[in-house]
């Protein structure tokens, strides 16, 4: 949680530096917001401005978003496996043991095996690739 009540700029940095250092795969981050009945609500002071609150989140979204491009990058070319979860929109989606979301197109029912995918496409957020059927 980016912004919660009494968050410095040197507090955020420290922040960013260690999640730049981590590079994690996936980080989940929002703007704090007062929410009624909780316990931040009632005992801190909201005063962190809104603009510092979206700056901090945009340039935390900014980081992971290169972050998870650079980690996917390096499935390109290889072969994964894949649990599958669904069809939609004429693609197969299932997860990797790793829980990377994997895409691809085939006329077969899959749903709930496991396929071997041959990564041709990488993005920040999700894989794509062409099923194998022959291996071993």
């Amino acid at each position: 949680i980016v912004g919660f009540p009494g968050e410095t700029e040197e507090q955020f940095e420290h922040t960013f530096s260690l999640l730049r250092e981590m590079r994690f795969d996936v980080v989940h981050v929002a703007a704090y917001s007062p929410r009624p009945g909780t316990i931040a609500c009632r005992k801190y002071e909201d005063n962190v401005p809104l603009e510092a609150k979206r700056e901090r989140l945009n340039k935390i979204e900014r980081l992971q978003e290169n972050i998870a491009a650079e980690i996917n990058s390096t499935y390109q070319g290889k072969t994964v496996e894949v649990l599958v979860e669904d069809k939609k929109k004429g693609k197969w989606y299932g997860r990797t043991r790793s829980d990377k979301l994997v895409f691809y197109e085939d006329n077969v029912d899959q749903l709930g095996q496991l396929v071997r995918v041959r990564i041709d496409k990488a993005s920040p957020w999700a894989l794509q690739g062409k099923i194998e059927y022959n291996y071993q």
